[in-house]
């Protein structure tokens, strides 16, 4: 249908003789759906190019490219049905299913704002969320209700609760909640007539960092648009990739580093939970091109009695992030997937996510590196008086510059202007640089332990210890100490099967360290407190063993 413009004024005709804010403005508004270049027309462009091709498979369920584009716009139109205007925040507590993935793009169609919610979080974790970010829409995934039940009275600015049977196939727990399919399937597949811009806003995360409260970060069209033809170009990702979505979708890393850059392309992204032998057996099971996790999931993965039992070699991609990766891990993950090319993508949620990638020419020959600035991206590091250091060595302060970087932590004038000092984001991870200014992150500002007037880099401390074979993970945490402020702590989990003590911890660390980065104790135990997408909670540690010296 063409679209039905009303005829010119005169006074807008005269628009087109002065170019100025104000004209400017009109004629991107009157021929926005010509233009425009937004996360809305995302899904529709990749449905011109491949209507038949399976866009997304979960479970049994699929949708081709132009079916997940009828649906997504039917969620849109649902959504502008329940009064949700541009702007308005719809929030999704939910694990990576297709209801998921329509929510997201249908907030994008009508310019509302998307918040997925962590689902690690339970109670008055979640409506802190909900409150903070005053949500309008709240929708809730049926194995997830439980984690929210008790304080679904105490969220004011939701006005509608949907419910998503995609966990376990269970009807709305009582009359409260709309059916998610029986609420949008009843409206039409019409794209929305929304005027929508680049820099709209169009989504909120909640920082899961290790260090602190929750911030909600603000991020536009432009900063994703920009972080996805980074992601495309310099992870080298093709319209004929196969993409396992095993990290929760609700964070940025596994969403908008590699699901949204493949839908983009038009290739199949495959969702699914974090389970480590149902990955491998869907890497053989879909000839999956491309994975991801975080070093945690990797180490479990090559850990895993099956990981020789399956076909992995449609593996063409391999990428990890999140944190810092293990030297020794890294040389077994190229020796057990010979010819895999493995990239390291390191970034924050304020930058959309990804700030610099190792891309995989450099992967062996700069082993720990986190690369320099992606595409679209600026790198460089300062001391603490904001000065760029340039020298090879020296540790400072990773700062990023470019079209990634978010609009604002909402409601927190101070801490945006905080982060953003100088004109650079300031990430709070400490880095050096090498002779060709590549970038390796030696620590959190927050993690670095001064022990005795020293400063100790506890991936220094860490690397040491992964050179104990029978060490499966380790984290390294600074501990209050009566004599030397902090003392060095490593909390370890030996390999099944394994057994090792204290003493040939601290005795092998003395051989490979200087004294006063050799650890005053060692914990051991099963298994270390980790977010979702495998950080590790280094701060839950120094809380629980921050009387470990006492006395001593």
């Amino acid at each position: 249908m063409v679209e039905n413009f009303k005829p010119l004024t005169e006074e807008e005709k005269a628009r087109f003789s002065v170019i100025n804010k104000e004209n400017v403005e009109f004629l991107m508004d009157r021929y926005n759906k010509t233009n425009r270049w937004v996360i809305a027309d995302m899904i529709r462009r990749s449905a011109y190019h491949y209507p038949d091709k399976k866009a997304v498979i979960f479970g049994d369920m699929s949708l081709t490219y132009a079916e997940l584009e009828d649906e997504c716009n039917r969620v849109a139109n649902a959504l502008t049905d329940l009064g949700v205007e541009k702007y308005d925040r719809v929030a999704i507590l939910a694990h990576n299913t297709i209801h998921h993935v329509l929510t997201w793009f249908g907030c994008c169609k009508i310019g509302a704002i998307y918040l997925a919610v962590n689902y690690m979080l339970r109670g008055k974790d979640i409506s802190y969320c909900i409150n903070h970010s005053e949500s309008t829409v709240f929708i809730v995934e049926d194995t997830l209700y439980d984690l929210v039940k008790d304080v679904l009275d105490e969220m004011p600015t939701v006005k509608t609760l949907i419910w998503s049977n995609q966990g376990a196939g269970k009807p709305p727990i009582d009359d409260k909640f709309k059916d998610f399919d029986e609420w949008y399937k009843a409206y039409p597949a019409d794209e929305p007539d929304t005027i929508l811009h680049i820099e709209d806003p169009c989504q909120m995360t909640y920082t899961s960092g290790t260090e602190a409260l929750p911030k909600g970060v603000i991020i536009s069209n432009q900063a994703l648009m920009a972080q996805y033809v980074g992601c495309i170009v310099d992870g080298q990702y093709d319209d004929d990739d196969i993409c396992i979505n095993a990290l929760p979708i609700y964070h940025c890393a596994q969403r908008d580093v590699f699901m949204n850059p493949v839908f983009w392309l038009g290739g199949t992204n495959v969702l699914m939970a974090p389970d480590l032998g149902q990955i491998i057996k869907n890497v053989e099971k879909y000839k999956a091109t491309m994975l991801f996790t975080p070093p945690t999931v990797w180490i479990g993965l090559l850990r895993h009695p099956d990981f020789d039992k399956y076909d992995l070699s449609s593996l063409k991609k391999c990428y990890y992030g999140a944190s810092i990766m293990p030297l020794d891990i890294l040389k077994e993950l190229i020796e057990r997937l010979p010819g895999v090319k493995i990239y390291n993508y390191y970034g924050q949620t304020e930058l959309a996510p990804y700030h610099t990638i190792l891309k995989a020419k450099d992967a062996t020959s700069k082993l720990g590196s986190a690369g320099m600035g992606g595409l679209n991206m600026e790198t460089r590091l300062e001391d603490d008086q904001f000065n760029v250091i340039e020298k090879p060595g020296v540790p400072g302060e990773i700062c990023g510059k470019g079209a990634h970087a978010l609009i604002m932590y909402f409601k927190e004038p101070e801490k945006t202007e905080e982060a953003m000092k100088g004109g650079w984001f300031h990430s709070g991870d400490l880095g050096v640089l090498d002779e060709d200014r590549y970038i390796e992150v030696v620590d959190r500002k927050k993690d670095m332990i001064k022990t005795g007037g020293e400063n100790v880099p506890t991936r220094e401390v860490e690397d040491a210890i992964y050179l104990d074979k029978r060490v499966q993970e380790v984290a390294v945490i600074g501990v209050y100490h009566p004599k030397w402020v902090e003392a060095v702590t490593a909390v370890i989990v030996p390999k099944a099967g394994e057994t090792i003590t204290e003493e040939e911890i601290i005795e092998h660390c003395k051989k490979e360290l200087a004294m006063f980065k050799v650890p005053k104790g060692v914990i051991f135990l099963d298994a270390l407190p980790k977010t979702p997408t495998g950080k590790i909670l280094k701060r839950d540690m120094r809380v629980t063993y921050k009387d470990l010296f006492e006395g001593k």
